[in-house]
């Protein structure tokens, strides 16, 4: 993705958050110069802040997300049992933009349909060794019962909505009559390495530099900071 890109659907994203009364923590703000001269070894540790992915596929309307981590463990807390055992995140499903057919090996999570248009997610369960079983039932909590659905059926959650998602459930997922607020409530999170997908695609963004970045995402980390 061009830079001059991400740094607009970051503004655009903004506004769309701040429209539903969520107000994103100060560091989403700072300059990249003043995030490098702030105290900043906190969210570079944990992976707080922007993220704007096209999977590197460099169609981002269609094969995309926005998120923004606002909070998050640490993988160490998880394997003592004690911390910080959990994350937060705000995202953005554009209308049919599609977040592709993936699984977490650890991250169980609520995903929730803050406000927006209808947010339908497909559903697979795992086979004994973790491929997607296409012909096995699957079942979620969904605000406190279970539904039951076939193979690849869809889940469509409307605004107040949610779903439960624990590790080895495949599912993707997008937007439907509108783009969506969706709040994610998880485990510690770990996307470097708690994401298989079915594509063969990255789980983040190749930028291309052709303006400064506004903000800097979470996967400019280790080149700016």
């Amino acid at each position: 993705m061009k830079r001059s890109h991400i740094n607009s659907v970051l503004a655009e994203g903004d506004a769309f958050i701040r429209s539903f009364g969520y107000v994103l923590p100060p560091f989403a703000y700072q300059s990249p110069l003043d995030l490098k001269a702030s105290d900043h070894t906190m969210i570079k540790e944990r992976g707080l802040g922007w993220d704007i992915t096209d999977y590197g596929q460099g169609k981002f309307d269609e094969l995309g997300l926005f998120l923004f981590t606002v909070r998050n463990g640490l993988e160490a807390d998880l394997k003592r049992g004690a911390g910080m055992l959990y994350a937060e995140k705000i995202m953005i499903s554009r209308e049919r933009q599609l977040s592709p057919m993936h699984k977490h090996f650890l991250k169980a999570e609520d995903i929730i349909n803050r406000g927006g248009g209808s947010l339908v997610i497909e559903l697979f369960a795992s086979t004994p060794t973790g491929e997607i079983d296409p012909d096995s039932d699957v079942s979620v909590p969904v605000d406190g019962r279970l539904v039951t659905l076939q193979a690849g059926g869809l889940l469509k959650l409307e605004p107040g909505e949610s779903v439960t998602l624990l590790p080895g459930v495949w599912h993707a997922f997008w937007g439907e009559g509108g783009d969506v607020l969706i709040g994610e409530v998880s485990t510690v999170n770990d996307d470097r390495n708690d994401n298989e997908f079915q594509m063969k695609i990255g789980r983040f963004a190749t930028v291309e530099e052709d303006e400064a970045p506004d903000y800097l995402l979470v996967s400019d980390y280790d080149a700016y900071l």
